[in-house]
């Protein structure tokens, strides 16, 4: 087939889509597992998972049984029913993370907005700030979604242009400090809200002991510590949650991505029966938020993570390709760092794009991140023979572009 192909579906996307995303340039038809193949039947390794929203693999068939299952009797209600699935999705995630209470919702962000609504209606009720003061401290360089109250608190440039007036209640730290933490924590503080290890940022893991220091300042200062770990989360970093690598347990949780095994938006915030049961009748909702459809899938997307060791394999697999991507000798690698399989290699003398467009040349699919970062994310089914063929990919790449 033509590659002309490929450009007429490129040119008519162009054509009526927004221009806010700047897609690699294949255009994907099909994917089973860590492949996907495009309109020239191309066939492509999958190392970005969409952002960690496949990290069971495409099309994986036990969440196609479910949802096949549950098309045939019952998807939606809205929230003003019950139904008989959202209660064992909801109690799964709150059996693995620890928490004592979740809020089924779609998005990333919408999780992250109800996060923010609950810190600040404890910081209210229960801590006893005065109205409308209430603070939520972030990190520099975060990421946790688009929402005009989100993008309030990002420090990004290009995320905040011409958005304003902004979300006022919000301050930001050096991510990776804890001393910073300490120094702007006041009375008016409600909630320090953090991703465990920065993924937009370029993978960014903080320094060992840091989430356990923060861990003794929030308790100590009466703070809630909430976790974004809609990347992290399910896996992605050899743990079921990245939490779980300094021992310690957060007082809210927010996930996404993964909760929907790459079929379904699924996401959730889960905190403990003190927060969430400030959140009554009128607080929030969602029209589609715990959806049937949604319920199952999310169960059984947790369930495949657990049944298939998939934190495990993350582990063992990550630290086998993090170590490999080290070993390579070239001038353009500035830093390899990660977690898991979430690695991120940072570029230097040629962009990132550079790089993600000749791998893509080669068969192999990744995502640049400020143009100075290559992501490693593929599904955590990947196996050892494919993480050498990438890695393949990836040295050859760079010897071509270092000339």
């Amino acid at each position: 087939m033509s590659k002309y192909v490929s450009s007429v579906y490129r040119d008519r996307e162009a054509r009526v889509c927004a221009p806010y995303y700047k897609p690699i340039p294949a255009v994907i038809e099909r994917a089973e597992g860590v492949w996907m193949w495009d309109v020239e039947g191309k066939k492509y390794l999958d190392m970005m998972s969409a952002y960690s929203a496949v990290s069971q693999g495409h099309l994986h068939p036990r969440i196609i049984k479910v949802i096949e299952e549950q098309m045939r009797v019952l998807t939606l209600t809205s929230r003003a029913f019950h139904t008989d699935k959202l209660g064992a999705f909801l109690q799964k995630m709150c059996d693995i993370s620890g928490m004592e209470m979740a809020a089924p919702l779609n998005t990333g962000a919408e999780a992250v907005e109800l996060a923010i609504k609950a810190a600040r209606r404890w910081g209210y009720h229960t801590k006893g700030i005065k109205h409308n003061e209430a603070e939520i401290i972030v990190a520099n360089n975060n990421f946790h979604g688009r929402t005009t109250t989100i993008i309030s608190f990002s420090t990004e440039r290009e995320y905040r242009y011409q958005f304003g007036p902004f979300t006022p209640g919000f301050k930001a730290i050096p991510f990776g400090d804890a001393d910073a933490l300490e120094a702007v924590i006041t009375p008016n503080t409600c909630a320090f809200l953090v991703e465990p290890i920065q993924g937009e940022a370029g993978i960014i893991v903080p320094p060992e002991g840091w989430l356990k220091r923060v861990r003794e300042i929030c308790t100590k200062n009466n703070v809630l510590l909430i976790l974004d770990e809609i990347q992290s989360g399910l896996g992605r970093t050899g743990k079921c949650f990245a939490f779980q690598h300094e021992g310690i347990e957060p007082d809210g949780l927010i996930l996404g991505k993964a909760l929907g095994g790459g079929f379904l938006p699924v996401s959730a915030f889960l905190s403990s029966r003190e927060v969430m049961e400030l959140m009554g009748p009128g607080s929030h909702g969602s029209t589609f938020g715990g959806n049937p459809l949604a319920a199952v899938v999310g169960l059984e997307a947790i369930n495949i993570v657990l049944d298939e060791k998939l934190a495990e394999r993350s582990a063992t697999e990550g630290a086998y390709f993090l170590e490999k991507l080290r070993a390579i000798d070239s001038p353009l690698i500035k830093e390899v760092r990660g977690r898991g399989l979430w690695i991120g290699m940072e570029i230097q003398h040629v962009t990132a794009r550079a790089v993600c467009e000749r791998l893509m040349e080669k068969g192999l699919l990744s995502k640049e991140t400020h143009e100075t970062v290559v992501r490693f994310a593929p599904p955590l089914v990947i196996e050892r023979k494919e993480l050498d063929w990438a890695l393949e990919q990836v040295e050859t790449t760079l010897k071509e572009l270092e000339g």
